[in-house]
């Protein structure tokens, strides 16, 4: 049922709500059958033999010689139906069941009401006489407002529900901490150590997360060492090449033009090697607008001779962004459109108010790409070569990628209707 809730906070609380009401209507039930209905037919016997003995006496109404004495003793007071509608019969409620009762144990039809005050009234009408209405006052019934069994119950339900709330808002704050925790090192950043605290289950998790985060981070610091290091040593081969390149005869020209792009394709396959293990989380976030950041990058291509960039850029806020990161984003989807697809690019951008999210895209007029190849493409050292002839180390879409993750966003590829792959990059919204 989609009214049930998901998370174990709501269900562990909606559990315990179930089991309270459950044991509440249980309670009821039995302080109704045990206490209350014994003490209504204990009283009803009381009232009965009150109404016994004024039958034995034989008074009535006429008959008042007596009746100073009998409200004296008794607090009892004997009405015609005139008076007793005067005194405020009228007002009195009447109860089917007392009524019943009080007939079977007078063997007649008889009716019992009750007025509310100070004392409670009880209101008799006997069989043996039904012209006449006998009050019996009840001191003490009633007092306080309301059936103290039902305070009772109320108290202990609202006690109950609110320790239980106590106690599974304790259990589940570890958690969501966790959870919170693992989203971020799902987007490749390592949270602070999280404080172990809960049950020892709870201790025991989130000390094991501890430590495998602390693990994540190291293997990401060898990594990143490990890669500087190769590209650091593999540039110091590639520029004695170059160097010797340019001592070639002038005869050999292609020979060395063809060694010199050889080195400069390899220094980009090390720069993009550079920039896959690089985070950049220690970049901070600022106010910045996608407009501005698309517009720079487009004016940095505008020198490059036979490239064509359209814009269509709608008016976006400013959200909190890394502004080096996303340039560098824009900066490889333009040179990937560039390269494997068209001279001619188109970019938007737009503001999806429904999802809070901003959003750019960056279309080519090329080929395009298999429909079962697109998702593989955001994998690293995955390449579109069959559809795109590309060359290269297969970095570019899982480093941007890396960086749309980071700023809780997600990237799309599709082929467009008429012609060419279109990358749509999805940005939430954050504001200062």
């Amino acid at each position: 049922m989609k009214l049930l809730p998901k998370s174990a906070f709501g269900q562990t609380v909606l559990l315990i709500a179930i089991l309270l009401l459950i044991n509440q209507i249980v309670s009821l039930v039995s302080v109704t059958f045990y206490f209350v209905s014994p003490n209504v037919k204990q009283i009803n016997h009381l009232l009965a033999n009150q109404i016994k003995m004024v039958n034995v006496a034989g008074l009535d109404s006429k008959n008042s010689a007596l009746q100073p004495q009998l409200f004296e003793v008794a607090g009892m007071q004997i009405y015609t139906q005139e008076e007793a509608v005067e005194k405020g019969l009228d007002h009195a409620i009447h109860y089917q069941s007392w009524s019943n009762q009080m007939s079977d144990i007078l063997q007649g039809e008889a009716q019992v009401r009750i007025s509310q005050g100070e004392p409670y009234l009880y209101w008799i009408n006997p069989p043996q006489n039904p012209s006449i209405w006998i009050t019996v006052p009840m001191i003490g019934l009633g007092q306080g407002d309301g059936s103290p069994h039902l305070v009772y119950l109320l108290m202990i339900g609202i006690l109950s529900v609110g320790g239980s709330l106590i106690f599974v808002r304790r259990l589940n704050r570890p958690l969501q901490a966790l959870q919170d925790a693992a989203l971020l090192v799902g987007k490749g950043l390592v949270p602070k150590p999280l404080k172990e605290e809960g049950s020892i289950e709870l201790i025991a998790v989130t000390r094991a997360f501890n430590q495998m985060s602390k693990g994540i981070k190291q293997l990401e610091d060898d990594r990143a060492l490990l890669t500087a290091g190769i590209s650091h040593d593999l540039r110091t081969p590639l520029t004695r090449i170059r160097l010797a390149s340019e001592m070639l005869p002038t005869d050999q020209e292609w020979i060395k033009e063809g060694i010199v792009h050889d080195i400069e394709d390899m220094n980009e396959i090390i720069d993009q090697f550079i920039d896959y293990v690089r985070q950049d989380q220690q970049e901070c976030m600022e106010n910045g607008n996608l407009n501005d950041l698309i517009k720079e990058a487009v004016q940095a291509r505008n020198i490059e001779e036979n490239h064509n960039i359209t814009l269509n850029l709608k008016p976006l806020p400013k959200v909190l962004i890394r502004r080096v990161a996303l340039k560098r984003v824009l900066d490889n989807l333009i040179e990937n459109a560039f390269r494997y697809g068209s001279n001619n690019i188109e970019i938007s951008s737009g503001h999806d108010k429904k999802n809070h999210q901003l959003y750019f895209s960056v279309r080519d007029f090329g080929p395009g790409v298999p429909n079962d190849c697109i998702q593989s493409l955001f994998e690293p050292f995955t390449q579109g070569d069959k559809a795109r002839g590309s060359l290269g180390s297969g970095l570019g879409l899982a480093i941007i990628k890396r960086i749309v993750d980071m700023h809780s966003g997600h990237v799309t590829l599709k082929n467009h209707p008429d012609k060419g792959l279109v990358a749509t990059v999805f940005i939430n919204c954050q504001s200062s």
